[in-house]
């Protein structure tokens, strides 16, 4: 018999986050296809009350939870051994957790010490009868695969946006606290809080309704034979600030920061969006002076609704990649939309 157990954190304000939320609804659905398994939750952080509370109705047996303030902040050593105190103490054979900073480096860890083993960023899964099958894409190789294992235990992260958010009614549930001693040898790192860019110069934002992606024209001379690259990035800025949106950039703008060219000082690797970048989930993306080659639209693939500015109607996006390409001049036509709004 199989042992779910689903682990997640708190975010700052001791709630459940999106990526922990989403997760949940997954492993709820795993435990209703897998037959003959028992379900759990492990819960870590400083005070996990909010958290707990909110999962409450998804049906799991066990709640442990390690909580205190060797907890609040994401410390790789003392985040190993919580999480590997709520595996021995509950026996899981499957482990599920969400795709974040803090997991991503901890969870490794935790398989290492139970000679487990791991899968991340997972987009989905199949059972059939006790045989789970899980689907994890790998996009430099443009395929999805279909693995499984019986190895156990199996650590699984999943990524965000490939289930809705659990939205379960609170119960009143029993807990299992779990006593971890954090010793000096542990406390070697010591967080002692965040420094973050203010939220108006911070142009990476997942939860944003739109992503706005630069492609390298926006640094080439334009109508007048003229490189305008402050005037360029000027508009970026202003329509990220509008609109709200996300900014991303083909691979060819932020490379060009190794050849000796112009670059945006407000644009780095980070926001790369393609086959060696990131891909991320919006409703809505806007590309500008991309050309839309394959490796880019691997990054597009959980876009919803994918519109494209470029002066060229037969670039790679009008072949049959974007819903909505507008043939213009992304320059004149995004300055237009920035003083529109």
């Amino acid at each position: 018999m199989e042992t779910i157990l689903f682990l997640t954190h708190p975010e700052d304000d001791g709630s459940l986050g999106r990526s922990a939320l989403e997760t949940l609804t997954g492993v709820v659905e795993l435990n209703r296809q897998l037959s003959d398994a028992k379900f759990v939750a492990g819960f870590i952080g400083d005070d996990v009350s909010t958290a707990v509370a909110e999962a409450s109705g998804c049906g799991a047996k066990t709640f442990y939870t390690v909580s205190g303030p060797d907890f609040k902040m994401s410390r790789c050593a003392s985040d190993t051994a919580a999480l590997e105190a709520i595996c021995r103490a509950s026996g899981a054979t499957i482990v599920v957790a969400p795709t974040t900073s803090r997991f991503n480096r901890a969870i490794p860890g935790v398989a290492q010490r139970l000679d487990g083993r791991i899968d991340t960023h997972v987009g989905g899964f199949t059972v059939n009868g006790a045989e789970l099958r899980i689907q994890r894409g790998y996009y430099r190789q443009r395929m999805i695969a279909s693995l499984t294992r019986t190895a156990r235990p199996w650590f699984l992260t999943f990524d965000s946006g490939v289930f809705p958010k659990w939205e379960g009614a609170p119960v009143a549930v029993q807990t299992e606290t779990l006593n971890v001693k954090i010793g000096d040898e542990l406390r070697k790192t010591n967080v002692t809080g965040y420094k973050a860019p203010l939220a108006s110069v911070q142009t990476i934002r997942p939860d944003a309704k739109l992503l706005f992606v630069a492609g390298v024209g926006w640094t080439k001379k334009q109508a007048d034979g003229q490189v305008h690259l402050e005037e360029a990035a000027k508009i970026i800025l202003h329509i990220l600030d509008k609109s709200g949106a996300s900014l991303g950039s083909s691979k060819s703008l932020v490379d060009q920061s190794s050849e000796g060219q112009g670059v945006f000082s407000f644009m780095s690797h980070l926001n790369q969006v393609g086959q060696t970048g990131s891909t991320p989930r919006h409703p809505k993306g806007l590309a500008a002076c991309c050309h839309g080659e394959e490796p880019h639209v691997v990054g597009w693939r959980f876009i919803g609704e994918r519109r494209v500015i470029n002066l060229d109607p037969n670039c790679g996006w009008a072949q049959g990649k974007a819903d909505v390409l507008y043939v213009a001049d992304a320059f004149e036509l995004v300055a237009k939309v920035s003083e529109l709004l």
